[in-house]
């Protein structure tokens, strides 16, 4: 089997409506979605984005312009993509456009690799666990009133999650609690909750709301203060019992092994986009396991699903419903509000194409 041709297609999943957030609101998830063609008739599939529309060009040019990475590869040596691409890579360097559009190709790759295979990406490495515990995040946000927090808590619960995350801001400590703890009130004390706080506050102000926020027996306190900051987070970490969770902006492995290195956070949360793809995100969890850090995921649930099952340390997948539209199949939760690895081949999860044609340019 030989890759033949890249595809790609751009299409623009609107949020409706607009989440508030602390970097602003959200309108869309702009996603450049990547096909791999080969001659034996089987495609891969995957997709990275951009939040409303930022730069979304400069993404697609990025992928088409590693075509030639793939152009005559075989999917079962896919793993020299990644040596190749380093080296290709090394003038622009590993963070950045350059990364995400290697990640396009890899997510595209271990989805063929998987359909090639006739079997799901997580048994295709041998997976861990039959169902991923997972958390809601498509809700609870910074502009939504008390009572509408409490209710969508609730609404959450009942279609069967165990977890969620909401977020906090930097100004109005005691604000900031009340909601917090008016969530918790809402879906008792044996519900997973999380706190994210978009790298907005200092390292004195993430301390003083952590102690504050103790008592709420949160799962995890995450992204305090700027992703660079390590050693802020490093002194957050210290200073609370609630685990601090962070790692979804760095770069590929080794922006993980800087945090690991660092001691910067409890829990770590790599991004499938910023790694590079599944290759670097497999590389991530294992260095997580050497140093005895759970490893959660950030977006992309329904291709991180596969590789966080995959993982002795898999932590939390987080489910974001911002891509749900553009696939034909849904995340389901077993009884335990967990997500069911699938048993379809690749990814187990494919691009609808009506949808396709109904979101893109």
């Amino acid at each position: 089997m030989k890759i033949t041709r890249l595809r790609t297609q751009v299409v623009h999943l609107p949020i409706t409506p607009p989440i508030l957030t602390a970097f602003g609101a959200i309108r869309s998830a702009d996603c450049v979605l990547t096909f791999l063609d080969t001659d034996e008739g089987i495609t891969g599939e995957g997709l990275v984005f951009s939040i409303n529309n930022a730069r979304l060009g400069v993404i697609h040019e990025m992928i088409r312009n590693l075509e030639d990475l793939v152009l005559g590869l075989d999917p079962r040596l896919g793993g020299s993509l990644n040596a190749t691409a380093w080296k290709d890579l090394n003038f622009l360097g590993y963070e950045g456009v350059s990364i995400v559009g290697l990640a396009a190709i890899d997510n595209a790759l271990w989805d063929l690799r998987g359909k090639a295979a006739g079997l799901n990406v997580a048994h295709l490495i041998g997976a861990c666990r039959p169902a991923q515990k997972t958390y809601a995040s498509g809700g609870l946000w910074l502009g939504s009133s008390i009572d509408d927090l409490q209710k969508e808590a609730a609404g959450f619960v009942a279609r069967g999650f165990k977890a969620m995350k909401t977020r906090v801001g930097p100004t109005d400590p005691e604000k900031m609690v009340e909601r917090v703890a008016a969530v918790r009130e809402a879906i008792g004390p044996d519900i997973g909750l999380m706190v994210d706080a978009n790298q907005q506050m200092s390292v004195k102000q993430a301390i003083r709301i952590g102690r504050m926020m103790e008592e709420l027996n949160l799962t995890w306190f995450e992204e305090p203060v700027i992703c660079h900051d390590h050693e802020g987070e490093a002194q957050i970490a210290a200073a609370l019992d609630t685990p601090i969770a962070s790692g979804e902006t760095v770069y590929t492995h080794r922006g993980i092994h800087q945090m690991l290195e660092a001691r910067s956070a409890d829990i770590l949360m790599p991004d499938l986009q910023r790694m590079g793809g599944p290759t670097e995100f497999l590389k991530a969890g294992h260095l997580c396991e050497a140093y005895h850090i759970p490893c959660a995921s950030h977006l992309f649930p329904e291709m991180s699903l596969a590789l966080l099952a995959s993982l002795p340390g898999g932590h939390y997948l987080e489910h974001m419903p911002w891509f749900e539209s553009i696939y034909k199949e849904r995340i389901e939760l077993d009884a335990n509000g967990d997500a069911i690895v699938s048993d379809r081949p690749g990814w187990g999860f494919s691009f609808d194409p009506e949808a396709i044609k109904r979101f893109s340019d």
